[in-house]
């Protein structure tokens, strides 16, 4: 879906281990390309919008992605909402879902130590290849070759969302319009996916999405606001 995926393996394993891992990695990621990008005609999640792929005859995953969004609609009072172009888009749970699978089966295949980044979308588990905490960098939201603040963590989940690389494309639901107010938000929590989705709703929200954020329960954020000011949780693990 036009998003640029890294994938950092940090264990000790044979070299024939580590690559046949890795492309176990990307043909998943190739696959879940297949089926959810609003940009290929012929993908599964184009099919069902169009009408022609009915309920009962889609993958598990799709019917897994559209109770998610369901779900993540409700808890966050309607702010992320996969049709909120008027056509099915769940890219904003996808990217971060995918990748959080692709940890998940790393995890169970053994590579207990590695970093998945899916478009600043970050998974992390054990340490990096120095034996340390992984460090997560959040890209400066006006400066693409700094970074505004760099976490740290042997078990995290880091989704950002903005509007710094593609203009006002997060829309509130509830007018359709742009939204302004939140250049960008980063959130932390053990999920990808819903830290991702959670995110997109906060930039959605605008600056009243800083208090639904400071209420979210077992998640941290960071947020950059529009003027320029740098709003954190207090218990955000922030590098040294």
């Amino acid at each position: 879906m036009g998003t640029a995926i890294s994938l950092d393996l940090a264990d000790d394993l044979p070299a024939a281990t580590l690559h046949e891992l890795a492309e176990e990695t990307f043909g998943w990621l190739r696959e879940v390309d297949a089926r959810f990008s609003t940009y290929r005609e012929d993908s599964e999640v184009r099919r069902f919008d169009r009408g022609e792929l009915p309920l009962a005859e889609a993958s598990a995953d799709l019917r897994l992605v559209l109770e998610r969004c369901a779900d993540l609609w409700g808890a966050t009072d309607g702010f992320f909402d996969a049709y909120v172009t008027g056509r099915l888009d769940p890219s904003g749970y996808v990217k971060g879902w995918s990748a959080q699978v692709a940890s998940d089966r790393l995890l169970a295949a053994g590579a207990a130590n590695h970093c998945v980044n899916a478009g600043g979308d970050v998974r992390v588990r054990g340490h990096s290849a120095t034996g340390g905490p992984w460090r997560i960098g959040v890209r400066h939201p006006w400066d693409p070759s700094a970074t505004c603040l760099v976490l740290t963590g042997t078990d995290l989940a880091v989704a950002t969302s903005g509007v710094y690389e593609r203009g006002e494309h997060v829309l509130d639901p509830r007018r359709g319009a742009a939204v302004q107010g939140l250049r960008s938000v980063t959130v932390v929590g053990a999920d990808l996916g819903v830290a991702d989705a959670y995110a997109t709703a906060a930039v959605a929200m605008g600056r009243s999405g800083i208090g639904w954020l400071d209420r979210l329960p077992d998640h941290l954020h960071a947020v950059v606001t529009d003027d320029a000011r740098l709003l954190h949780s207090t218990r955000l693990p922030l590098a040294d």
